[in-house]
């Protein structure tokens, strides 16, 4: 079996990669030093057992660096974790460049995929050494000790694009890997290919000096969670414990409170219609302004309920076939713009992607036809990863809009639409009142 061939890539303790090193540069060379944070008597010991065993790996050192950042000891999994401070430092961190995919973009060329593997590395960052002359920048002090890291830190702004970019160095050639800082996932048609895509990355693993959490990593799955999805199937759904967040969820009572709400449900933008109107009555209340205490009404409750079920329900998209032609569905209501990225399945529509947001006061005051421009380009632009360069029908509620391609407009705001969508290819056609998939819930008051 693979695994057993190369069973030393599987391994609880770090590995220590030479594909690249953590540098660390400042717009200031004043050392930035804290006084640490004190420390609960009754957590102590396990983060002293911790401090040791984190010394012993090698992934720290004893230090007398001018630098000190303080220590938060947080609770994970029923275990303390420690946490470095890094914010002081953070803030005159010079930022990289480095781009970190997201969920579309990971997910793009899957749609026929039955076999897929994770891994997920072994406390990831630390397989990655700090550079030598940028060690006592890293130092950290708690319980009377310093230490400054000898491995890529957790908390530092770059941390996670410098270990982006060993990836895909890793990576490099190898189509059918996707990555996510330290998560990697396998996807393949069939499990001959499966196989021997695994043993290549086992091969680069190995040479790189990378391992996996034995714990974590799941091999010829037919589905699989990965970046709070559940892939498999020629689908994407929710992963089963951010449904349970959702599910568990208690009211708001604070503007911050609605922050963190809207955010937990709001990942999941791209499987609900219309996010932005059913979500306006909580949204509204974190406007400037708005007092933190916040009053909690009917159409509160509507759209906290509504955004609730909605999740719970465990909606399903497709994932997009990159060889077939998409339709893109858009309408503009009194109040938001709405976008529906469609696909045709053996002769069935079914949803690729959902997106939405509130219009503007400026845009509110927009004419019909404007409004209907409007939505076009920014649905468009919204889709552009999965739009751009291919021919694709864009469906719209409004006739004249059907010559928006072709078609020279005397007003300048949508001469100056007309002209940012120059890059894109597509045909137009008018659904009217069949256009439900972007609208039908941009019509219903909340």
């Amino acid at each position: 079996m693979l695994v057993q061939r190369f069973s030393e890539i599987f391994s609880d303790r770090p590995g220590d990669t030479y594909l690249t090193e953590h540098q660390i540069d400042l717009t200031s060379d004043v050392p930035e030093r804290q006084t640490p944070y004190p420390v609960p008597f009754a957590l102590k010991s396990s983060l002293k057992k911790e401090l040791q065993q984190m010394e012993d790996l090698g992934i720290f050192r004893k230090s007398d660096s001018p630098y000190a950042s303080p220590v938060v000891v947080m609770k994970k999994d029923g275990s303390n974790r420690i946490c470095i401070d890094f914010r002081r430092l953070n803030k005159i961190m010079v930022t990289d460049p480095q781009s970190v995919p997201s969920p579309a973009e990971s997910f793009l060329g899957m749609s026929e995929d039955k076999y897929f593997s994770k891994l997920d590395l072994t406390k990831g960052y630390h397989q990655i050494r700090v550079r030598p002359s940028d060690v006592h920048k890293t130092a950290f002090v708690t319980m009377g000790q310093h230490y400054e890291f000898l491995r890529m830190p957790f908390g530092m702004v770059n941390s996670g694009m410098t270990m982006t970019r060993a990836v895909r160095r890793l990576l490099e050639g190898m189509d059918n890997v996707v990555d996510y800082i330290d998560d990697l996932l396998v996807h393949t048609k069939t499990w001959e290919e499966h196989l021997q895509v695994l043993e290549e990355l086992f091969k680069r693993l190995k040479a790189a000096n990378l391992v996996a959490r034995p714990t974590k990593c799941e091999l010829g799955a037919t589905q699989v969670d990965f970046l709070a999805h559940r892939l498999g199937r020629e689908t994407v759904g929710l992963q089963d414990c951010n449904v349970e967040k959702v599910k568990d969820a208690p009211r708001p009572t604070t503007k911050k409170e609605i922050r963190s709400f809207l955010g937990l449900v709001g990942y999941y933008q791209p499987f609900m219609p219309n996010f932005a109107a059913v979500a306006a009555p909580l949204s509204d209340l974190t406007r400037k302004g708005q007092p933190n205490k916040i009053v909690w009404g009917e159409p509160q409750e509507r759209a906290y309920a509504a955004l609730k079920k909605a999740v719970i329900s465990r909606l399903i998209l497709v994932l997009p076939d990159v060889n077939k032609e998409l339709v893109l569905r858009t309408d503009a209501s009194d109040i938001e713009l709405g976008a529906t990225l469609l696909q045709n399945r053996d002769g069935h529509i079914f949803p690729v992607a959902y997106a939405s947001r509130k219009l503007l006061d400026r845009e509110k005051r927009y004419s019909v036809m404007d409004r209907e421009c409007l939505g076009i380009v920014w649905g468009i632009k919204k889709f552009a990863l999965y739009l751009h360069g291919k021919q694709f029908t864009l469906q719209t509620d409004h006739r004249p809009l059907e010559f928006l391609n072709v078609s020279k407009f005397d007003n300048p705001r949508i001469m100056r639409w007309v002209l940012a969508l120059q890059s894109f290819v597509f045909r137009v056609e008018h659904k009217g009142k069949d256009n439900v998939g972007a609208d039908f819930l941009s019509r219903v008051p909340v």
